[in-house]
């Protein structure tokens, strides 16, 4: 980054000294911006939480989340009837087409945004199956094909995947809810699933044994934000819309009084200012003690409307360019922004080099969609020994879970063949290796050459190696282990031999290819 910020140092003075002329607006002004909202924050709960961020900084992670390692998390909505996106990488289309990237990008939940752009493949395909259809319409349908879901079914799928959590988007961007929400949208009355999705899932998930977490799309949706959205400026900074912020405020609330989410994931940014959420969420622990919330809570302000001027989203979208056209990866290793309070982060398809101090997850599609595609075949979804487990692994080992997206179809919720067989993948592997994952803590250093490792709650240590083993001795270069070894699989008994600064693993009888990342278990003695 440095030498893009050498090279193109005069350009980026230039639109920096248009977003100082955007932001030199006197203090007070910032101050009467934010007053507006911040009369409005007050707390409904009393508990140990107060509005305050030294009191809910105070809120520990929970050991349940902790433990969990593994989640799922479902794009289900309208979007899921057509169903339809171009194949491709998102970060490929901001590479070749950033001025189109939100209008041709792989992902079929955007279908909405997309499809009202004659030109667009979205809006061709569209037109040629469903002729002038309104989006609207595809409620009909939808429910149509709801008759035949089964959240049972799901639940079942999803615990014996080996998942410990599931997250259900409630409410995505198209502004769909999927539960009978009483909160009237102002644009669009009776916008909302009359039948009771997130109620239903719940019940079924926590039935199973699992903890169930929200979604909800509070920085983005279309039925208050009409303008068309072509650039990630336009996507990050569009006008939340009058109304929004009371209406997003009341949905979430009522989300929470009525479901007790374990887990609260929030979407791009919030419309309120920072007092009127610190409320929101001091409700939120008051209700749900060992809940979770995610690091996506970016809100409102002054810089933020200016920001959102046609100026202000030009002078983002520019550096944006600059910065990709200057290094190819730079859209691979951008993380949300840090906030004030948080449980844990949330990089999509992002790794990390070595233990992080706070608690992360690591969110990722199947495929190159989180909605349905029907497009995808299965050369388009990620391999699960070459890249799922690899991420998974990965992830636990520096102090992260995985929330693995499923993208089912349609009203009825068909989950497609090809992401099954990927959570069936999970599933086998997790029977053989659960002990390493479940209830596990980073060690004291998380990988070596072909191994990483995790440390379990009575001082063993997890040898997890990556990818099949095919020999009877295999080194882990500059780690010193000693103690009882077994081969979690089949309990087999692994000799550890120290050479040098190594230590050689020596097994009784190998893994084989058909177990991929055996891990060994090494306890003390």
């Amino acid at each position: 980054m440095r030498g893009f910020f050498r090279r193109h140092r005069r350009k980026l003075l230039v639109v920096l000294a248009v977003l100082a002329v955007l932001a030199a607006t006197p203090p007070i002004a910032a101050k009467i911006y934010a007053w507006r909202d911040d009369r409005k924050a007050r707390m409904t709960t009393d508990g140990p939480y107060q509005a305050t961020r030294e009191s809910l900084n105070a809120h520990p992670v929970p050991d349940w989340f902790s433990d969990a390692k593994f989640g799922i998390f479902v794009h289900w909505g309208l979007f899921s009837v057509p169903g339809f996106a171009p194949t491709g990488n998102f970060a490929d289309v901001l590479r070749t087409d950033y001025d189109r990237a939100m209008l041709v990008h792989p992902y079929a939940e955007d279908y909405h945004n997309a499809m009202r752009v004659p030109g667009t493949p979205t809006a061709d395909h569209h037109r040629a199956s469903y002729g002038d259809l309104r989006y609207e319409d595809f409620k009909a349908a939808f429910d149509e094909g709801l008759k035949r879901w089964d959240p049972q079914a799901w639940a079942s799928t999803f615990r014996d995947s080996g998942a410990r959590y599931v997250v259900l988007v409630a409410k995505y961007h198209d502004g769909y809810p999927l539960w009978p929400t009483e909160v009237t949208n102002p644009h669009r009355p009776g916008w909302h699933s009359e039948r009771d999705i997130v109620g239903e899932l719940a019940a079924a998930v926590r039935a199973h044994g699992m903890r169930f977490g929200l979604y909800y799309s509070g920085g983005v949706d279309w039925t208050f934000q009409r303008e068309v959205v072509r650039t990630l400026g336009d996507y990050t900074y569009a006008r939340y819309g009058d109304g929004y912020a009371d209406y997003a405020d009341a949905q979430v609330r009522e989300l929470i009084n009525r479901y007790r989410p374990d887990l609260l994931w929030n979407d791009i940014s919030w419309p309120t200012g920072q007092r009127r959420l610190f409320s929101l969420f001091a409700d939120y622990y008051n209700t749900v003690p060992d809940g979770v919330l995610n690091d996506r809570w970016q809100t409102d302000s002054l810089w933020r409307w200016l920001m959102g001027t046609r100026l202000g989203r030009a002078g983002f979208d520019q550096v944006m360019k600059w910065a990709i056209a200057d290094d190819p990866e730079f859209v691979d290793n951008v993380k949300p922004p840090a906030v004030p309070h948080s449980d844990f982060t949330t990089p999509e398809y992002t790794s990390y080099d070595t233990v992080q101090a706070k608690k992360w997850e690591m969110t990722r599609a199947i495929g190159n969609s989180y909605g349905y595609n029907r497009n995808e075949t299965d050369d388009d979804y990620a391999s699960f020994t070459g890249t799922l487990l690899p991420d998974f692994v990965d992830a636990l080992a520096k102090n992260g879970n995985l929330l693995l997206n499923v993208g089912p179809a349609g009203g009825e919720g068909t989950i497609p063949p090809e992401q099954l067989s990927r959570l069936e993948g999970f599933g086998r592997w997790l029977d053989r290796n659960g002990t390493a994952v479940y209830d596990t803590r980073p060690w004291s250093r998380a990988e070596t050459d072909g191994a990483h490792f995790t440390a379990a709650p009575d001082g063993s240590v997890n040898v997890i190696l990556d990818g099949p083993v095919r020999t009877d001795r295999v080194r882990l270069t500059g780690v010193q282990l000693s103690g009882a070894g077994r081969l979690l699989a089949d309990g087999s008994t692994v000799t550890l031999t120290a050479e040098g600064a190594d230590t050689v693993l020596g097994f009784t009888r190998p893994p084989g290819p058909d177990d991929p990342f055996p891990t060994v278990q090494v306890s003390p003695t």
